[in-house]
This record gives structure tokens, sequence and C-alpha cells, in this order.
């Protein structure tokens, strides 16, 4: 019966304030639904960004060595951390990819074979610009080889973006959770007050503060439902219609490739704001509520 009781009040209390409720989980579809597209294109920009420092390689280049030297350097390059693949590009084939990037004109110069063997490096995408410097410049000190070459300006803009983009976005987003959550606290807080002499009645007659503050957040779980259902409906239509019809971006992939994992967070998020902000005020307003008042 009491179960009975506590969702029936939940309910209850979203009726019974209509207008508060109605701000609550509007005020909560709106940070869900800005985390949501925030988390999905910063998923797609994150992406985007990694596949551009992919292209990032380091190239190695060799001074006139001889067989065995050039495979002990190959082994050191497989050797190091942060290197995932090793290409090694003699002086017949940088002469080809020569001929090839600049096509007619550089006959007679290819002819010549005057450029280097050299080894190009595929660096882990993960790895930070300083880590790379740092495995640069010890690969300069390695016996026979002449140069190491890299785009740096490339690499530290991009990280410098991809940090300056991460802290906005997370600030943003704890801006839009904490204005979320007082209010959802501000609206149980007016149910409380509203119900201020039921709530003295049921502690005359013995009701502990848990048992009289299972509807306050019962009501808030309701409202968190409510607004995550409508965030994740209205993140299905903008990226499945608005975006495509609007705007030429192709498509935007969901976090790690499948779609149940940003709406799972969304409602786990959604429901965890209602619980906590309901939790926090029937917590606090309750306990102030004395029977002597």
């Amino acid at each position: 019966m009491s179960i009975k009781y506590i969702v029936r009040e939940g309910f209850t209390g979203i009726r019974r304030t209509k207008l508060a409720a109605t701000t609550s989980i509007f005020s909560l579809f709106i940070a869900v639904l800005l985390l949501g597209l925030l988390t999905r294109v910063g998923y797609n920009v994150y992406s985007q960004a990694m596949s551009i420092k992919d292209l990032i390689e380091v190239e190695v280049f060799l001074l006139d060595v001889d067989e065995r030297t050039t495979n002990q350097i190959r082994t050191q390059l497989e050797n190091e951390e942060l290197v995932e693949e090793v290409n090694y590009i003699s002086k017949d084939s940088a002469s080809a990819i020569m001929r090839k990037e600049f096509g007619a004109g550089v006959e007679e110069l290819a002819e010549l074979n005057f450029l280097p063997a050299s080894f190009r490096l595929s660096v882990d995408t993960d790895a930070g610009a300083s880590q790379i410097e740092n495995m640069v410049s010890r690969l300069q000190n390695v016996r026979g080889v002449d140069e190491v070459e890299y785009n740096e300006a490339l690499l530290r803009i991009l990280e410098s973006n991809l940090n300056t983009f991460s802290l906005v976005g997370g600030g943003i987003g704890v801006l839009i959770l904490l204005a979320a959550l007082i209010l959802v606290y501000n609206t149980i807080r007016l149910t409380i007050y509203a119900k201020r002499d039921l709530i003295r009645a049921m502690k005359l007659v013995g009701a502990t503060n848990k048992f009289i503050r299972s509807p306050f957040i019962v009501e808030g779980v309701l409202q968190g439902f409510i607004a995550g259902s409508l965030a994740v409906l209205s993140v299905f239509l903008i990226f499945e219609f608005a975006v495509p019809f609007y705007l030429d971006l192709g498509t935007l992939s969901w976090p790690f490739g499948r779609w149940y994992f940003l709406v799972g967070g969304m409602m786990a998020l959604s429901l965890l704001m209602g619980w906590w902000g309901s939790r926090w005020a029937a917590r606090r307003f309750i306990q102030e509520t004395y029977i002597a008042s």
C-alpha cells in the first residue's frame, strides 16, 4: 500500500503544481538536449581531428648507410612506444614518388637519384605533441639518421584547438547541468511548501522523513523521465531530418558507432538529475518542517 501511495502522490504532485513542474521539465529537457547535441557534435569533431592527426607522419631521413645499419635503425624505430607502423622508402621509391607528385618537368632531377632513403612512421593518434617532439629528439641522435621531420605546426594547432573545444564544451555542459538541477530543486521545494500542512499532519501520526519525501523523489524522477524522452526524440529529429535538410554536413556518427550509447547516457543523466534535485530539496525542506511550527 505504501509503494502505491508513493507512486500515486508522485504523479499527483506534477498535476498539482503544473506550472512549476512544466518549467522544471522544460529546463531539464533543454539541458539534456543541449548536452546530447554537444556530445554528438563534439564526438564528430574529435573523430575528424583524429583522422587529420592520423595523416601526420614522422619521416626519418637516412645518411648513405649500408643494409645492416638500415635494418638496425628499423629495429630501433619499431621498438619506439609511439610508433605503430614503419615503412621503408628506398632512394628509387623516393624518386618515383617525386615523379608522381610533381609530374612532368622533374624527370631530369629524379634521374639524379639525389633523394635519400627514409623511414615513414605512423604514430599513435593519442600521442601528444610534446611526446612526439621528445621521440623526434631521440631519433635525431640515432647513428645513420640524417634528419627527422614532421608537421609540428599542424599538430600543435590541432592539439590546442581540441583542448580549447574540450574546455569550453565542458564548461558549458557544467553550467547547463547546474541550472537545470537548481530548477528541479526549486520546483520540489515549492511542492513541499504547498503541502507543508499535510507534511506536519503526517509527522504527527508518526510518518518518517524517508516515507514523506519518497513521493517528491518519485516526482523528480518522473520529471527526469519525461524530459529525457523528449530530448532523445528531439535529437533523433534534429540529426535525421533538420541537419541533412539545412546543412550539408553529411552523416554525423553516433558516439562509439551506436545510437544507444548516447540515448542511454541522455536518459540516465536526465533521471539522475531529476532524482538528485528532488532528493536534495526533499531532504532539506522536509526536515525543516517542524510539527510545532
